[in-house]
């Protein structure tokens, strides 16, 4: 039995005071509402939400929304997730791409979603 097991059994932490250093779990909770930025250091947005495929078991992509002020003109963009870094001295994400193509892609508002289910299909992201 490793140590994760014997912890659920038990609640107790066998890995000392700081069992996720480094980094290796995060809840949704502290994901949505995460500044990310870009290599830069360019504010793209905040996490808005995240989209898990529940065949697959894994976080499918990210919502992220740019722009606007107080969401008022605010554009959305689902940026798959193996696009995204952690940097955990920030607690952002890094999305390493110049803030101009959040500016000039086509984002969606929160009443329109994008097709999520693309069957193996690229998608705008995939070209990055």
């Amino acid at each position: 039995m490793d140590n994760l097991q014997k912890e659920n059994l038990t609640g107790i932490n066998r890995e000392g005071a700081h069992p996720n250093v480094p980094l290796k779990y995060l809840t949704a909770t502290s994901i949505i509402g995460d500044k990310v930025y870009n290599e830069k250091e360019e504010h793209m947005g905040k996490i808005a939400d995240i989209m898990i495929d529940i065949t697959a078991a894994k976080i499918e992509y990210v919502v992220i929304g740019f722009g606007g002020f107080l969401t008022i003109g605010e554009k959305y963009f689902a940026i798959p997730f193996r696009l995204l870094r952690v940097d955990p001295v920030k607690r952002a994400f890094i999305f390493n791409q110049p803030r101009e193509v959040l500016e000039k892609a086509p984002g969606f508002d929160m009443n329109h979603w994008p097709e999520t289910n693309l069957h193996g299909e690229s998608t705008y992201w995939d070209f990055f």
